[in-house]
């Protein structure tokens, strides 16, 4: 809609786009030695003659047309245009803008004389008429472009056969007359109505042929249809594009109106056909990658998805090339600028250069491929995305590494999915106690047998004595396992551990096991026994507190009080001298046994500081057993 208002606002001779840019055109051979001035009309070349007229007729200036009609003296200017304009209106068919030679010597390639150059046609009725320009040289010398006298002159005969268009029969009179930004109200409504209906009708028309194809594809190919049904909408779109001009052309819609619509919907169909093509572009490749899948070429996945890439770049460009040059903008100065502008952000995005050839180095040089798990520098992972800039790696950690493809393309990258065989190498530690023809007989057995394993291939298998260490043999295994990969290697590796060590317990052997040897040593420094005898004299006092604390306890007082009580009453009474001879003798019985404690810890305290004189300093020391 944005570019329909600026077609539609903007004068049409205000835009200059060079078709000779897309090749559309001649170029000059020789720069004339002077170069001449510009036509003040703008007629200096075909395109530009054609929609300097359309804009004039479209402010209603027929003076200002007749400066673009090749009339003679006796020709009346007003009368002439408003013919012209009217047989235009009735079946004028101008070449799309990009279509018409933009050089001022015209295209010197078709059928034509080199003055003369044909921008359309008018159909009314069984009369056509050619719409020819002619060169013509003024009297000063200058050469500008014109509709020639022929064309001019089979107005009247092409007027005789016009009638009234459907815009003109059915118009209401209330918009008669009435204009929008110069426009005739009556042909913008008759306009909108056609292009809505159109798109309607083209939508309506593509989705059942689409849904029709798609019920018939499968019975006829025995597969589904390959195209998404998002394509729908851009076929729609392009076909309204393709039949809006010649319906506009048979309701009578005026030429000044048409125009502009017609540079939108080449525009439109510009766009949607890009979209279209983005679609099937889409189709294609996945079509191709799931083949490749399928047949096992997995090395042409990354290939294609580069190649969809950039196949999607370059039509974009294009298409951005053609809608501004549909838009009338010079696209002379604009490429030669992009040129100057490329190589300036060449010389800056050096390193953004450097990974667009990388990626053309990974897809070419094909170290890794979609799928394959891989490791360079510090990391390892599964290929998930070769990107035009960068690479994805996606980590057994599931994360997601991104590569700069300059950098992944310089690096030391070793692919595990390239492999073809699995190794399988593991070694069996046995105690030296075995006897040594046993262990060499149950080698040589280990040999034999993981030869002729059903596992294992032909590559290299071996089993061997590989080292002679203090506590163990070391019997190492070499063998190559088929597999198509790791899961199914670890599935078969197990198997061989199984049938290893069930061959392993025929023998009389043992397996070594991590061990750890405590030794003692034979010497003491002599500041130990220093240490030693201090602590012999603290363990006496010790043993001297505890005796004390011993005659601490709740009986022992209870015993005294009682002894106190006793003494004191044995002068009131002879009737207590019983009771004081017994306490006096558990007293002298207590005194015994306290004295029977004290020597007994101090037979302890000697035992204790002889052990501590004789003992040895411990030391020790650990070995580890692989």
């Amino acid at each position: 809609m944005l570019a329909m208002m600026l077609s539609l606002l903007l004068p049409n001779h205000a835009f200059a786009a060079e078709v000779g840019a897309l090749g559309g055109g001649d170029s000059n051979s020789e720069e004339s030695a002077s170069t001449p001035l510009p036509d003040s009309f703008g007629r200096d070349t075909p395109r530009h003659t054609v929609q300097g007229f359309i804009s004039a007729l479209g402010e209603n200036d027929y003076l200002l047309a007749s400066n673009y009609l090749n009339l003679t003296k006796s020709d009346n200017p007003t009368t002439i245009v408003r013919q012209f304009k009217q047989a235009l209106d009735a079946g004028g068919r101008f070449q799309p803008d990009l279509q018409i030679n933009n050089n001022p010597e015209g295209n010197l390639t078709d059928q034509l004389p080199p003055s003369q150059e044909n921008v359309g046609v008018i159909n009314v009725g069984e009369k056509n008429v050619s719409l020819i320009l002619e060169r013509v040289i003024s009297d000063s010398g200058e050469q500008y472009w014109q509709f020639s006298s022929d064309t001019l002159s089979s107005i009247p005969e092409v007027i005789e056969n016009t009638e009234p268009t459907l815009v003109s029969r059915y118009t209401f009179e209330s918009l008669e007359g009435k204009k929008i930004f110069g426009y005739q109200m009556v042909d913008l409504v008759a306009a909108l109505i056609m292009m809505v209906s159109s798109l309607v009708l083209t939508y309506i028309t593509v989705w059942l042929l689409y849904h029709l194809l798609r019920i018939m594809y499968p019975r006829v190919r025995g597969m589904p249809l390959p195209l998404p049904d998002k394509v729908i909408l851009p076929m729609a779109v392009v076909t309204m594009a393709l039949i809006l001009s010649e319906v506009m052309v048979y309701a009578g819609v005026s030429v000044t109106l048409r125009e502009p619509i017609n540079r939108f919907t080449d525009i439109a169909s510009w766009v949607a056909t890009t979209w279209l093509l983005l679609r099937v572009i889409d189709a294609i490749f996945t079509r191709a990658v799931n083949l490749s899948y399928k047949k096992n070429y997995t090395e042409r996945v990354s290939i294609l998805g580069l190649m969809r890439k950039v196949v999607k770049a370059l039509l974009l460009i294009f298409a951005v090339i053609v809608i501004f040059g549909n838009l009338g903008f010079d696209l002379t100065t604009g490429i030669a600028a992009l040129g100057v502008g490329g190589l300036a952000l060449a010389l800056g995005a050096q390193k953004t250069i450097e990974n667009l050839v990388g990626s053309v180095v990974v897809v070419a040089d094909s170290p890794v491929r979609i799928g394959d798990y891989c490791k360079f520098g510090t990391y390892e992972g599964t290929v998930i995305d070769i990107g035009i800039r960068s690479s994805r790696v996606r980590t057994p950690s599931r994360t997601i590494v991104t590569v700069p493809n300059g950098d992944f393309s310089s690096m030391q990258i070793e692919n595990f999915t390239s492999r073809d065989m699995f190794r399988f190498f593991h070694q069996l530690y046995l105690k030296r106690t075995a006897d040594i023809d046993v262990v060499f007989k149950m080698v040589k057995d280990l040999d034999e047998f993981i030869r002729e394993h059903y596992l294992t291939n032909q590559e290299w298998n071996q089993v061997h004595i590989s080292e002679l260490r203090q506590d163990c043999y070391v019997i190492q295994f070499q063998a190559y396992i088929n597999a198509n990969g790791v899961a199914e290697f670890y599935d078969k590796q197990n198997v061989l551990f199984v049938d290893m060590l069930n061959e392993v317990a025929k023998y009389k052997v043992e397996h070594a096991l991590p061990t750890q040897q405590l030794i003692l040593n034979q010497d003491e420094p002599e500041h130990h026994m220093k240490n030693d005898v201090e602590d012999t004299v603290t363990d006496e006092s010790v043993a001297d507190t505890s005796n004390v604390n011993d005659l601490d306890t709740p009986d022992s007082a209870d015993n005294v009080s009682q002894n106190t009580v006793n003494l004191n009453k044995e002068s009131d009474s002879t009737e207590d001298d019983n009771n004081v001879s017994q306490s006096m003798a558990g007293s002298v019985n207590r005194k015994k046994s306290n004295t029977f404690r004290k020597l007994k810890n101090k037979s302890r305290i000697l035992k204790k500081s002889t052990f501590k004189h004789t003992k040895k300093k411990l030391g020790f020391s650990i070995w580890n057993q692989p």
